[in-house]
């Protein structure tokens, strides 16, 4: 995760800015429940409205905290599927809050009403973030059902009626890139405390093509747009906490940005993003499923490294047995490809290493959604390509799809 508005506030005044720290325990995303009431083209959880055997029960869940907690883990986001639709998401929410964990709550917020507003308040969620993919109908068609935008909006209403910080989450595609101007108006007008943007993955057309690529144009339009907007709004009344997700190229693009911009600044921030680290799969991001396995992060629902049920998250998350997740811990990820080569590999950490996995069986090459011309990143030979050792899992470990 990029938070966008914390480098701009150490841009505008360094002199304010406080040394970045890492955590002690890894934030915990935690799909409680994968049934879900929409069906959103972009679902990472491939989720549906029906109900899944064999999730963690209660009791589980409860022990599972309880480990977290003594794992020194700062915050848990709950997630699904649609968490709303546990049963026993209020009695969660208290357990966790008690045990003294920051809770954010992601939803499509289609199910939040008079009904049980109150019971979400009382919950005490620090933070409560809304997914909106585009204004009305562009929103109802990526989440397949009608009234889906409006319900959301009045879903984000009450919460700001009973004083719970809301947030819109927003995943960036080709058909929706249009309406990031008028999603950010939406933001302004309704007052919403924070815009969270994520990149859809992506594999790309290929080193060769990266420049002409639409996507990654697109992107870099949007980021553009993206940044214009934090800096404007630094220091104003309406002041809004802009963050990024899902592709950590966004820390070197933004380096990028303050050269152009702020050029005195440029070696501070770059000291900052060095500090910050970038993808944080397997170190300070962890992935807990509705079956109880644990994953790298949200997006590596096919690597599977061990189940709570029959093994503490502690025990799982330090095992670095798994070659996968030593080499996610490591300082200097084993990058091949213009990953490898690139010099401001340190900033990113080599971004999103399951997009590579996905392509390739092989998450330490290249990351074909790092939308950075090699001429941007001074990368001037491509055609040497960094020899590592082959990545392999041995037989035991091997992935169960």
């Amino acid at each position: 995760m990029f938070r966008l508005t914390q480098f701009m506030k150490a841009l505008a005044h360094p002199e304010q800015a406080a040394p970045l720290r890492q955590p002690k325990g890894p934030v915990v995303i935690w799909n409680l429940i994968r049934r879900c009431n929409l069906c959103c083209k972009h679902c990472y959880s491939i989720s549906a409205d029906t109900n899944f055997p064999g999730e963690l029960s209660t009791e589980q869940v409860f022990e599972t905290l309880q480990d977290l907690k003594d794992f020194k883990v700062p915050a848990l986001i709950l997630s699904g599927g649609e968490p709303l639709l546990r049963d026993d998401i209020y009695d969660i929410s208290h357990r966790a809050k008690s045990l003294g964990f920051y809770i954010g709550l992601s939803t499509n917020g289609t199910l939040i009403d008079e009904t049980n507003i109150d019971k979400i308040a009382s919950a005490g969620f620090d933070y409560l973030g809304i997914s909106i993919d585009g204004i009305g109908e562009t929103h109802d068609k990526f989440r397949q059902m009608d009234g889906a935008f409006d319900k959301s909006m009045h879903a984000l209403k009450l919460c700001q009626e009973r004083g719970i910080k809301v947030g819109l989450r927003y995943t960036l595609t080709k058909d929706n890139a249009a309406e990031l101007p008028k999603i950010l108006a939406l933001v302004d007008e309704h007052k919403i405390d924070k815009f969270y943007l994520s990149h859809l993955n992506y594999a790309g057309r290929g080193n060769r093509n990266r420049e002409d690529d639409v996507v990654h144009q697109m992107t870099k339009k949007a980021m553009d747009y993206l940044f214009k907007e934090a800096w404007n709004s630094l220091g104003t009344e309406r002041e809004i906490e802009f963050v990024t997700g899902n592709n950590d190229a966004d820390g070197v693009y933004f380096l990028k940005w303050v050269a152009r911009n702020k050029p005195d600044s440029y070696h501070f921030i770059h000291q900052r993003l060095n500090q910050w680290g970038g993808n944080s799969t397997g170190k300070n991001v962890a992935n807990i499923d509705n079956m109880g396995e644990v994953h790298p992060d949200t997006f590596w629902w096919d690597y599977k490294l061990g189940n709570v049920k029959t093994r503490k998250f502690s025990s799982i998350w330090n095992d670095i047995s798994d070659p996968l997740m030593k080499g996610l811990k490591q300082s200097e990820r084993p990058l091949k490809g213009r990953c490898g080569l690139c010099d401001f590999k340190t900033i990113c950490g080599g971004n999103t290493r399951v997009r590579a996995y996905q392509l390739t069986n092989d998450p330490w090459e290249e990351d074909p959604a790092c939308y950075l011309s090699d001429n941007e990143l001074d990368i001037k030979t491509v055609g040497e390509r960094i020899k590592v050792t082959p990545f392999k899992r041995t037989k035991k470990q091997q992935v169960v799809v």
